[in-house]
């Protein structure tokens, strides 16, 4: 690309942990707008929330693809370590009294680059500075403006500079180990931190960055020039806001480039950005699962659930018309908090769901608990994770305001298995359950009262570990569990029926309540 073909920035894409948090910070601090909400491209698992001007304008956006709870990642070589937004000189001491006021970390003001800056972590612990501009700044002392600049830590500044330089920007000031690269709009600073640590990807880091691209031609234009460089792999993807390319440049930092068209309008009026949650196109047959297993949020201003520290990590779903009973949701070996959340939404449309991680990990996959082999289990683990539920369970009815008596467990393999280890030595805190594929792992099964309790255990007539299922309901219905248990034509996969079949059981017991 040419330096007169340029202009500037189109976003900027970072990951945060805590989709609450990120959106009070970013709307209700920074004062930006939430003018798209999407499931991820590449995972639509996965929350993307795009921040900007109120019209979502290239060049005042920043991104977040939401790992909820996910681990934190380092910055380092290789990554986008800062980003910074145009504020007018004059709102610089307005923004410090905010921060402080609001528990902002804020250091400053300092000078770069002869620029009165304040530097900012947002929840996340990502660097977002504020950047006094004496003409021609947007923003104000409660909304920032466009996209100032970014940093960009790298081993190899003078190759990273000239890769820069390739879209669209020229040299200007250095300031110690900054080389700062300038186009009519923003700026780009490569750090030279040579001998640094490499970035590792997750929460509090940025993906990437996103330059500007007129149209499809112009992208297709410096895809032709990348070939001819012999640069990195590109790729092109079609993101139905705009059209991307990826390339990474030497020193390891991914870039973009983003066409300014067709924008945000196409799918939402203008004043109404952001109000609605869309999924990609190519995931539209699991449209209505993902919009149950996407993270909610509430904006600023509306009332939120309170978010308790308990021992597991949690998220919960809230229907549009709850009606007071509450699922907990015990995934299988592998899973995470969400995956058991379309199932039982189609069981109890109305029901608040209650998703929980297990804490044991195998090979970074969670678990429920430890196992010595696929059929030989921890028995201190169980014992001690099953403590620790009664607590957790403890704390998040009297927490969050939960009726005990209307609360049914749903676990799947490794979670149904757990359940059913809870339920034999902490019999007062399950006492409804559907457990699918479950088999008992304590050993020995212990003697327990389970009178009053009602479970439903579905196993598969293929499935190779299911041999122990017929155990594990005789010691139910022998101890006082009132019990019943159907088996489906399926493997230990979940399968249609065992939807059907729990909710035919769950409006039984409702009708009979």
């Amino acid at each position: 690309m040419d330096p007169e073909r340029s202009n500037g920035i189109h976003h900027v894409t970072l990951i945060t942990r805590d989709v609450q948090a990120n959106v009070d910070f970013y709307v209700g601090f920074l004062g930006l707008h939430l003018v798209k909400r999407t499931g991820g491209y590449e995972d639509g698992q996965q929350l993307h929330l795009f921040y900007g001007d109120d019209q979502g304008a290239p060049g005042s956006l920043v991104t977040f693809l939401v790992w909820q709870d996910g681990a934190p990642g380092r910055a380092g070589l290789g990554q986008v370590s800062e980003i910074a937004f145009a504020v007018p000189a004059t709102s610089i001491g307005g923004w410090l009294v905010r921060a402080l006021d609001q528990g902002v970390p804020v250091q400053g003001p300092l000078r770069e680059f002869g620029e009165p800056v304040l530097r900012l972590k947002d929840p996340d612990g990502f660097i977002v500075k504020l950047v006094g501009l004496a003409e021609g700044a947007t923003g104000s002392e409660n909304a920032v403006g466009r996209l100032r600049a970014v940093t960009i830590l790298t081993g190899d500044a003078e190759e990273t500079s000239a890769f820069v330089r390739r879209f669209g920007y020229a040299p200007g000031p250095v300031a110690e180990n900054i080389q700062r690269l300038v186009s009519d709009t923003d700026a780009v600073d490569v750090r030279n931190a040579a001998g640094y640590v490499p970035g590792l990807p997750g929460t509090g880091t940025a993906d990437h960055v996103a330059f500007r691209a007129a149209d499809v031609a112009a992208l297709q234009d410096v895809e032709a020039s990348l070939s001819r460089l012999n640069s990195s792999p590109t790729t092109v993807h079609d993101r139905k806001y705009f059209t991307s390319l990826y390339v990474r440049e030497p020193g390891g930092t991914l870039f973009e480039l983003a066409t300014d068209g067709p924008g945000f309008a196409i799918d939402e009026p203008a004043g109404h950005l952001g109000e609605t949650l869309f999924v990609p196109p190519h995931d539209a047959a699991r449209a209505e699962d993902l919009k149950v297993m996407l993270p909610q949020f509430s904006m600023p201003g509306e009332p939120r659930l309170p978010r308790r520290d308990l021992p597991f990590v949690h998220r919960f779903y809230t229907p549009e018309d709850p009606d007071g009973s509450t699922f907990v949701l015990l995934h299988g070996t592998g899973g995470s908090e969400a995956d058991l959340m379309p199932l039982a939404h189609r069981m109890a449309p109305r029901a608040t769901m209650l998703g929980v991680r297990g804490r044991s990990h195998e090979e970074g996959i969670a678990r429920w608990f430890r196992r010595m082999s696929p059929k030989v289990f921890d028995q201190a683990d169980i014992h001690s994770e099953a403590e620790a539920f009664e607590a957790f369970m403890e704390g998040a009815i009297s927490g969050y305001g939960l009726e005990a008596g209307r609360i049914t467990f749903l676990g799947y393999s490794n979670g149904a298995n757990f359940a059913a280890a809870v339920m034999a030595l902490y019999p007062a805190v399950i006492r409804r359950a559907i457990l699918l594929r479950a088999v008992p792992v304590l050993d020995p099964l212990p003697e327990t009262d389970l009178t009053g309790s009602e479970v439903l255990v579905i196993s598969g007539e293929q499935d190779p570990f299911g041999d122990g299922a017929p155990v594990l309901v005789e010691w139910l219905e022998t101890h006082g569990a009132g019990t019943e248990h159907r088996a489906v034509a399926a493997g230990h996969q979940l399968t249609a029926d065992d939807d059907m079949i729990a909710r035919r059981w769950l409006s039984e017991r409702k009708s009979h309540g």
